[in-house]
């Protein structure tokens, strides 16, 4: 418990300390040099970005993959408004963050000062929490608060806003103990409750998704499905909190859900929702449970009760953190599933059935095979290798395809932001150097943040990245061709050469335009990340005819002006 007279800035770096911060993201800025003073000193490593949103991005990404508050600084006005975009991601996500924003001295404020913003009004509707530290001495205080805030119930992001003069200030103020999260668990009676629910079924099946995972509380969720037989689908961009190769797997529900299971969450009678949300996405735009009284018996155990009951009313509601929630439902009795034990393999064969090379490559008339690569892939890649993607068509060839192999393997924006590709592979490379990290990312996705490969080469993060480059921002024109078919407006890309542009960053990188190609190109991206430490890059050009698994453009078109032309 230091009291000796320190600055702000010192003040502030020794909190970040006690509370276990090993790594900040940002970007620099002169109102809150005295910060990067502190951190000189300290051991915490500061990443560098090269924009605002691509720190805000990474410090999101570090939340994901530990579970701590991912911490990034970034200056006053035009700084702190190129970072929101990793604030509403964090928020959507339920992600640990906390964004420190320079701000204008006290002695300037309330006058439209250079840069100046009123914070609490800018990220109101954003955050957890936004205050504004004022008082050097309080700093402990309000730092204890927003790790708190930060990590407790539904994990989000916090803002705190620094006067570039209590930063420098000194004052002399007693350190706090570290932050220790909050979460709720359920009642005895609630877990009775749940198990006769179960023993009622005969169509039962598990939903997961959210945040507070843990890898014990995966093992004792796969525990609980197993003894019971439980069928276990996953929400949207939460595919990893169960091995995809489980036989108790059986697909994710959002975006381009496989029919066969759609049609098995509509039919179940109970559905057991542990961690998401049940938003737009999972649910196909509310449309896989009535809304507010769904058709399915629903119990949905959430670590926010506010979010409980918020949509859907379930017949029984838990406010539980999920390793709390799993090491109880872990050590329940099994019931009897002689009427659905047969549900696992058959979900699962269908699954299968859906993975399997869709039509569109069958013949063999596309010089690129797009599940072709997604297969090679997963014959090169370790099985804990970390696949990170933004948003995007291209994204649904991971989705759909690829098998992720547990717990933090995956990282994907629920709230489909663009440009999260690329900084979330990085921050996964700094934060698992031993690990294999791999990033799928549109032409149009990695333009957005493509600058941060600066950031992979200045770090040694061997990070390799997969340009799926067809020229267009694929998914507006998709919906463009449905709803104005021919029209082509505001969609078509001129795209640098990516390979040229990622060696002139000083990573490897080349051109593949054949399925014959990608495979030793992999494997040369691959090698070279490994042994150099430097990242690596791959851009597919394809026809960007081949817009989903499922249909070409022409085919979109097509059925578009038939419908026209029947009205």
């Amino acid at each position: 418990m230091t009291q000796q007279s320190r600055t702000g800035g010192q003040i502030l770096v020794d909190a970040l300390q006690i509370h276990g911060v090993d790594t900040a993201f940002g970007v620099p800025g002169e109102s809150y040099l005295d910060v990067l003073d502190a951190l000189h000193d300290s051991g915490i490593r500061f990443i560098i970005n090269r924009q605002e949103g691509g720190a805000a991005f990474m410090a999101e990404a570090y939340g994901k993959l530990t579970g701590k508050p991912g911490i990034c600084f970034v200056t006053r006005g035009p700084g702190a408004t190129n970072a929101s975009i990793g604030v509403h991601t964090a928020y959507q996500d339920s992600t640990p963050m906390i964004l420190f924003i320079g701000q204008v001295g006290n002695d300037f404020v309330d006058r439209e000062a250079f840069q100046e913003i009123d914070y609490r009004r800018m990220y109101g509707q954003m955050a957890k929490w936004v205050a504004q530290i004022d008082r050097a001495e309080r700093i402990p205080e309000y730092l204890a608060r927003a790790f708190q805030v930060a990590t407790s119930g539904r994990p989000g992001p916090v803002v705190l806003a620094l006067p570039e003069d209590m930063l420098i200030s000194l004052a002399t103020v007693a350190d706090t103990r570290a932050y220790q999260p909050v979460q709720a668990a359920p009642s005895e009676q609630q877990l009775l409750q749940l198990r006769a629910m179960l023993a009622d079924a005969q169509r039962p099946l598990v939903l997961l998704g959210g945040t507070t995972w843990t890898p014990q509380a995966c093992a004792d969720l796969q525990q609980f499905a197993v003894a019971n037989y439980l069928p276990v689908a996953c929400a949207f961009r939460f595919q990893d909190l169960l091995d995809n190769a489980h036989p108790n797997y059986i697909g994710d529900v959002g975006i381009g859900i496989n029919p066969k299971l759609a049609a098995r969450v509509k039919n179940a009678d109970l559905v057991i929702a542990i961690g998401p949300r049940l938003g737009e996405m999972t649910t196909g735009g509310y449309t896989l449970f009535d809304s507010p009284v769904p058709r399915q018996r629903l119990v949905h155990i959430h670590t926010d009760a506010e979010e409980l009951g918020s949509v859907y009313q379930a017949e029984l509601m838990i406010n539980s953190g999920m390793p709390q929630v799993c090491a109880m439902l872990a050590a329940m009795a099994p019931v009897d599933a002689s009427a659905w034990k047969h549900t696992p393999g058959e979900a699962k064969a269908e699954l299968a059935a859906y993975q399997e090379r869709p039509p569109i490559f069958q013949d063999g008339q596309a010089p690129l095979d797009l599940w072709q690569v997604t297969q090679e892939i997963m014959v090169q890649a370790p099985l804990d290798t970390i696949l990170t993607n933004g948003a995007g068509n291209y994204a649904s060839w991971a989705h759909r395809f690829y098998r992720y192999g547990g717990m933090r393997t995956q990282l994907a924006p629920t709230n489909g932001a663009m440009g999260y590709g690329v900084p979330s592979g990085v921050a996964a490379k700094i934060v698992h150097p031993e690990r294999t990290v791999i990033t799928f990312a549109g032409d149009g996705e990695y333009m957005m943040n493509g600058q941060e490969l600066a950031t992979a080469v200045q770090y040694q993060a061997g990070v390799v990245i997969i340009v799926f480059n067809n020229q267009m921002f694929g998914t507006i024109r998709m919906h463009q061709e449905r709803d104005y078919p021919g029209r082509v407006s505001g969609t078509t890309l001129h795209n640098p050469d990516f390979a040229a542009l990622a060696q002139a960053y000083g990573a490897h990188g080349e051109v593949v335009t054949t399925t014959e190609e990608f495979a030793p190109a992999l494997q040369r991206a691959l090698a070279h990340a490994r042994a150099h430490n430097l990242p690596a890059l791959i851009e597919l050009r394809y026809d960007g005819n081949l817009i989903t698994p499922n249909a070409t453009l022409a085919t979109i078109r097509a059925t578009a002006e038939k419908a026209q032309a029947a009205k």
